[in-house]
């Protein structure tokens, strides 16, 4: 389209109300001409821009950092003692603790209360419920039970009561040791 007005600027002016003048045509093409130069140029500008991210970069968002931690122990055994020491002092400074003597059972006291029960031991019995009546006493409880074990042990290696446990962790039972005929 451009060698069409070029042509009509050659030829010579024809007076027709038609058609539009040379030198207006001219004009057009030297304006777009200018137009298409500034956006060639507006778009090299562009081109030729920092880019974000690689060239610039934001405010505001600076590298990631990076800590790096390392832990030291320069004490020894004898300072974590120590302090470990104040640390429960400091914590126990304030309290006052009485330890409340519990009633116990000597092996003695139950041995002569087992021997006391063998006359009534025909016939097998769990080991709580010949107790039972000793049991009785929450307190008295672990106490009673422990030397009564100790003592039926004592008495079943001297051959005078017989011990059995079906399971573990089941009831114990015992009774008077008959003599054999």
């Amino acid at each position: 389209m451009a060698g069409l007005f070029e042509s009509r600027l050659l030829l010579p002016a024809q007076e027709s109300a038609e058609e539009p003048q040379a030198e207006d045509l001219a004009a057009r093409l030297a304006f777009r001409l200018q137009r298409l130069q500034a956006m060639r140029d507006a778009a090299a500008n562009l081109m030729a821009r920092n880019l974000l991210g690689r060239d610039v970069f934001e405010r505001g968002a600076p590298e990631p950092l990076q800590v790096e931690t390392q832990n030291v122990f320069a004490d020894n055994l004898i300072d974590l003692l120590k302090a470990y020491a104040e640390r429960t002092h400091r914590k126990t400074r304030h309290q006052n603790y009485t330890v409340t003597r519990l009633p116990t059972w000597s092996i003695k006291e139950a041995r002569e209360v087992i021997e006391r029960l063998l006359g009534t031991m025909d016939d097998w019995g769990s080991f709580d419920s010949w107790l039972a009546e000793y049991l009785a006493d929450d307190s008295m409880r672990r106490s009673v039970t422990a030397s009564s074990f100790t003592a039926s042990l004592e008495l079943a290696r001297e051959g005078r009561i017989e011990l059995r446990q079906d399971e573990a962790f089941k009831p114990i039972y015992m009774r008077r040791r008959t003599l054999a005929a």
